[in-house]
């Protein structure tokens, strides 16, 4: 009976435990803000190497020229002795290698994971033919072929310098089904590492279903895989979903914690609090099955600087975790700030995570 009663209660604190879960943001060191005079960077996913230091790959393309990323944008690697900066350069991790391969022409938005004993790099890749789109005001455009051109792929080393052995064919394809949630393109893929040791993968998709080339809706889909470079099997239940909106959330990042799948999402625009465009919450038993959580709001658009200085910000989004032992230490987000001349720059800033243990 005593044992019983000892198991009893240790499943209710762990209950309890999941149901109160809220992740709180400290005050961001000045060292914690990632950027370049020249370059424009965005997202950054970060892991602890075997030689003690930090390993960023991160999304960068020329600045100045917004929408180019879709043909420009190359994955960079960067390190630092601290999750908080600050980080060097090292080198491209990814780099362009030819129109005729499905990521020949540009890679963007990595999330980087640890598996066993060897490294992988998921991340978004296109082609098409290179060339940024300039309206006749001197503005640039989206180049639609490399925008529906997006894929999933993994790249794997066995060290966080690489070399990256990368594939000749996407992880996640587009679905041949034109009805499909995934019909017209695949990008920013999740990935988490369920309890059973199998993959489970949030991805953002494109279908077809929406008339014009920019086709719609946008959803987020799930799939599973045993081994973390696939096959991975898709399912047709969208996730994050909000009723009458066709572009609720953007950049989930799931992990898995304290007896359940956590996702943080961008919501687009206030579809899931009152606070507009924001971070938010999601939880899951299964990974199947997402709920808004219980506190689901993160962050707004603003950054608290360790200066005592508050920052608002056009852009707080690509929320990538960063954890050590299964707990988060650093919410890495690609942030765009207004520089002295009231121009509009991109960069990665490391915001600290508190520490909620009573």
């Amino acid at each position: 009976m005593l044992v019983l009663f000892q198991f009893s209660s240790c499943v209710t604190k762990q209950k309890e435990k999941a149901e109160s879960f809220k992740i709180s943001l400290g005050k961001v060191p000045l060292s914690a803000k990632f950027e370049n005079d020249s370059i424009s960077i965005w997202g950054g996913s970060l892991i602890k190497g075997g030689d003690n230091l930090y390993h960023m790959y991160y999304s960068r393309w020329k600045k100045g020229k917004t929408s180019t990323w879709v043909v420009d944008s190359e994955i960079a690697h960067a390190v630092s002795k601290s999750p908080f900066g600050p980080f060097k350069f090292m080198d491209v991790a990814l780099p362009i290698r030819g129109a005729e391969l499905w990521d020949g022409l540009c890679t963007h938005n990595p999330t980087i994971h640890k598996f066993g004993d060897r490294y992988y790099l998921y991340y978004m890749g296109n082609t098409g033919d290179g060339k940024p789109v300039i309206t006749k005001e001197g503005k640039t455009k989206l180049n639609m072929v490399h925008r529906n051109n997006q894929r999933i792929g993994v790249a794997i080393a066995d060290n966080p310098n690489g070399p990256w052995e990368r594939f000749d064919t996407p992880l996640i394809d587009v679905s041949p089904n034109e009805d499909a949630l995934d019909a017209l393109l695949a990008n920013n893929p999740s990935v988490a590492q369920k309890p059973d040791g199998t993959y489970l993968m949030v991805y953002k998709a494109v279908g077809k279903k929406t008339s014009g080339v920019f086709g719609g809706p946008v959803v987020h889909c799930v799939a599973t895989s045993n081994s973390p470079t696939g096959p991975f099997v898709k399912y047709d239940k969208p996730v994050f979903q909000a009723k009458g909106n066709e572009f609720p959330a953007e950049d989930p990042f799931i992990w898995y914690q304290d007896g359940k799948f956590r996702a943080i999402v961008k919501d687009m625009n206030g579809a899931f609090t009152d606070a507009g465009r924001a971070l938010v919450l999601f939880d899951s038993e299964d990974g199947f099955d997402w709920h808004l959580a219980k506190d689901p709001l993160l962050s707004t658009l603003q950054i608290e600087w360790e200066d005592g200085t508050t920052q608002k910000v056009t852009h707080l989004e690509r929320p990538q975790l960063y954890l050590e032992d299964g707990m988060p230490v650093a919410l890495l987000c690609a942030a765009n700030m207004h520089d002295e001349n009231g121009s509009v720059y991109s960069c990665n800033v490391q915001i600290p995570i508190k520490n909620n243990k009573d």
